[in-house]
């Protein structure tokens, strides 16, 4: 599972670009669960295995069990990782990429668009008519553009995530 690159894109979004994430949940899994344990079987800095684990347990990915040593009457906290939280949000993300790209498709054949050369801008039918074809931001003049690659990339886009 780890080893599955969205994944381990969304560890990185979760644990904004740390690095180091993928091999301390690596380490729970392989049974270290206190943070000073996977901080001494990665060489991570203890204080980095802390910042990723709670970073983990806000997004819901990690859990911990706290106890109390009775000699010392310090906390230990025991981490364990929630795989299936991890596929709820690989599932959420592609529902939102396909919904982006559902509603793009249906924007782009929906709608006729006008380019201005000059600046790159696009404007609707509508917007390029109002104006007299003529671009708003330059005043060069506008061009009729079509997206029916764009929309073959979408379609294409939607097979490939159905």
């Amino acid at each position: 599972m780890l080893s599955d690159p969205t994944v381990q894109e969304i560890l990185m979004d979760i644990t904004n670009d740390e690095k180091s994430s993928v091999s301390i949940i690596e380490c729970i899994l392989k049974g270290k669960t206190t943070d000073e344990e996977i901080a001494e079987e990665t060489e991570i800095r203890l204080n980095i295995v802390r910042r990723v684990l709670y970073k983990l347990y806000d997004a819901g990915i990690a859990t911990y069990k706290r106890s109390k040593d009775p000699e010392t009457q310090w906390y230990t906290y025991s981490w364990n990782f929630e795989q299936e939280k991890v596929s709820e949000i690989i599932s959420k993300k592609y529902e939102k990429f396909s919904r982006e790209i559902e509603e793009s498709l249906e924007y782009e054949e929906e709608n006729m668009f006008f380019l201005c050369r000059a600046n790159g801008h696009r404007y609707k039918f509508e917007e390029a008519s109002e104006n007299n074809f003529q671009c708003p931001n330059c005043g060069g003049s506008l061009e009729y553009q079509d997206n029916s690659t764009i929309i073959v990339e979408l379609k294409q886009m939607m097979d490939r995530i159905a």
